[in-house]
């Protein structure tokens, strides 16, 4: 219960890894909010937390906005009088090599997968700045600064955007008591590994020899590392991105 009392925000809360890491934060004591853009998802988030026994919320944010990173802030800070842990989750896949992107794909990826990181920490730290500390772990990826395929360029130079990010907000922040790190996953269970027509038995069957532990990795593995990284066993940690892909970088 390594949470108990802390008031923790989740985008991209309402499905795969959001959800599980927001499952897991309320499950060790905290109090949890999920933001996305999608009201469905985020309040079946909150019933699985709250049938568990867990305190939720949802807010409905779009963090590739000011308005709505600030607002998605305020709101949580509002209804729980403070924010302690944020999980900047939310993301978004587009295949394509460089010359076959069209601008309107390039934009939407960088807007979502970087430029909403950004506008969440911004106003995320402006709060824990104030508050006296806090602590932010940011969705990287296995691929970006870890590992390149081809097929893949704006969603490879958005994660490795976000590892620079991360990396740069960290040694700016720590001083003032915001601790920052990134969790950078390999091929998980969830929606974005599958590809087009792909059932689930066929991808884990095209994993297994794509990851040299021979699986997909379990949501619960991708949200126990989000959960070290926030708790105070990670308290020497500050600016790490840590791969959990199951050695498919090695």
């Amino acid at each position: 219960m390594r949470f108990i009392g802390k008031v923790v925000l989740v985008t991209g809360g309402g499905s795969g890894i959001g959800r599980a890491a927001a499952q897991a934060f309320a499950a060790e004591g905290a109090t949890v909010v999920v933001a996305g853009r999608g009201a469905e998802p985020l309040t079946g988030t909150v019933k699985l937390i709250e049938h568990a026994g867990g305190s939720a919320s949802h807010v409905i944010a779009d963090v590739s906005t000011s308005g709505g990173a600030a607002a998605m802030v305020e709101q949580t800070v509002a209804r729980h009088g403070r924010l302690d842990i944020a999980f900047n989750n939310a993301g978004v896949f587009a295949g394509g090599a460089v010359t076959d992107l069209d601008e309107a794909t390039w934009a939407r990826v960088m807007d979502v997968n970087v430029t909403g990181v950004w506008l969440s920490m911004k106003h995320e730290i402006e709060h824990m700045r104030r508050s006296g500390g806090g602590v932010i772990v940011n969705t990287a990826s296995n691929l970006g600064a870890h590992k390149r395929y081809s097929g893949m360029a704006a969603y490879i130079a958005s994660k490795a955007a976000v590892s620079a990010l991360t990396k740069a907000a960290a040694l700016e922040y720590i001083a003032e008591g915001v601790r920052i790190n990134a969790v950078s996953p390999g091929p998980a269970a969830t929606a974005m590994s599958m590809r087009p027509g792909e059932s689930v038995e066929e991808r884990d069957e095209r994993m297994r020899s794509a990851v040299p532990v021979g699986r997909v990795g379990r949501l619960e593995e991708i949200a126990a590392a989000v959960l070290y990284l926030a708790s105070p066993e990670a308290g020497f940690t500050v600016g790490t991105d840590l791969v959990v892909d199951g050695g498919a970088t090695l």
